[in-house]
């Protein structure tokens, strides 16, 4: 209502399919992929009593990671750039450790964040990065065509639009149809799934569609040997490290790098508290008597090194 009342009503808004069409976006394909939990991890997800523990247990199903890793197989072989995008911090480092891939986070130093970035931007030998919910608005990469998103933040419906504006540039190619993909990973039976439909909710109204896909899943399993998580052994040996996991110092350097970030509204960007007294402007210059006078709080003179005439005048003001 205060920004409505400040700069006034909307007056346009251009349409996103609209802007595709005349080329000045790129065509995305949007892609929602069902991914069923595994039986341990859904035994423990069903037994988990702190949400923290059953976002990062639907985050870290196995059936999700190698779909991640079918598509990044794939769309590698292709030539495409591809960016994970995954807001568990724990996550993020376990995709990336498995699939062995660079990863930007909050914690990750500026020197590294832009040997990582330059790599990703003029290297053909690194066509995937993985990133967390810091490069949801503070990163430039118009060579992106591919995002995997494993991992968000609850219902976001601005963040599902500012990361599918990370591959809306137009693309150099002259194929017609597809030239961009936003895939979503998400873990049926889960809380993911409630959270993954009031997403997309935005992007719905600007005229996209999501594809739901459940086959991925299986054209995963068929590559299940080459797979970093090939045996039921390494499965649980992942799940007991969610289960033992302490990610509170990356989620502590992840907070403080978004705080940063303008983007990002900490607790030490509240504004200063003001006063406010009822006048008027005429009063302001002077125009009821009011006037502005120069005064010191230094120490006060001492009365005693005055000279007797100016004595006698201040005794006779007062």
């Amino acid at each position: 209502a205060d920004l409505n009342f400040l700069i006034g009503p909307k007056l346009y808004e251009a349409n996103w399919m609209d802007l595709t069409q005349a080329g000045y976006l790129a065509n995305v394909q949007c892609v929602e992929v069902w991914c069923p939990m595994t039986r341990e991890f859904f035994r423990e997800y069903l037994r988990a009593d702190k949400s923290r523990l059953r976002e990062l247990l639907y985050v870290m199903n196995p059936n999700k990671f190698r779909t991640c890793e079918f598509l990044t197989n794939f769309h590698e072989e292709r030539g495409d750039k591809i960016i994970l995008f995954a807001d568990n911090v724990y996550a993020l480092q376990s995709y990336a450790r498995l699939l062995k891939k660079p990863y930007i986070y909050g914690g990750t130093s500026e020197h590294e964040r832009q040997k990582v970035l330059g790599l990703f931007r003029t290297n053909p030998a690194v066509n995937c990065i993985c990133i967390s919910k810091v490069g949801d608005t503070s990163i430039d990469l118009p060579e992106a065509n591919v995002i995997i998103q494993v991992s968000s933040h609850f219902a976001s419906r601005r963040q599902e639009a500012q990361r599918l504006g990370r591959i809306l540039r137009p693309k150099a190619t002259t194929e017609e149809g597809f030239n961009a993909f936003f895939y979503t990973l998400v873990s049926t039976d889960t809380r993911e799934m409630f959270y993954s439909t009031k997403r997309q909710q935005y992007l719905v109204d600007q005229g996209y569609t999501f594809k739901v896909v459940n086959d991925l899943v299986e054209q995963a399993e068929e590559a299940r040997a080459q797979s970093c998580l090939p045996t039921l052994q390494k499965e649980l040996e992942v799940l007991r490290e969610v289960l033992c996991a302490d990610y509170e110092k990356e989620e502590a350097a992840e907070s403080a790098a978004l705080q940063k970030d303008q983007d990002y509204i900490g607790e030490e960007n509240r504004t200063a508290r003001v006063r406010r007294s009822a006048g008027s402007l005429a009063s302001r210059s002077g125009a009821d008597g009011t006037r502005y006078m120069e005064y010191s709080t230094g120490k006060k003179q001492d009365q005693s090194s005055r000279h007797t005439l100016f004595k006698k005048r201040y005794k006779s003001v007062k």
